[in-house]
């Protein structure tokens, strides 16, 4: 433990930030799970879970919880997913 005052701050500090960005973490990776679920099952809904996750994401990386292309990779790959099913209904 430090023995520093400004230090001991800090540490309080940074397991606050940290308990913050895993409560948005597992957020994202919540919705990402219920978009790709409902992809798989090809539901009419997809769209919307879609949305919901890109929108958690793009907060997320505003913030910087995470990085940019992080999230770019993220939403590319649901967005990759949700198209291959919306051109199977064609």
């Amino acid at each position: 433990m430090a023995n520093i005052k400004a230090a001991i701050k800090y540490i309080r500090k940074s397991r606050k930030n940290r308990a913050r960005n895993l409560i948005i973490k597992n957020n994202i990776k919540k919705l990402i799970k219920a978009a790709q679920k409902l992809i798989a099952l090809k539901s009419k809904d997809s769209s919307e879970a879609v949305k919901k996750a890109v929108s958690a994401i793009d907060k997320a990386a505003e913030n910087g919880r995470l990085h940019k292309n992080t999230a770019a990779r993220k939403k590319s790959r649901l967005m990759k997913k949700l198209n291959a099913i919306s051109k199977d209904k064609k």
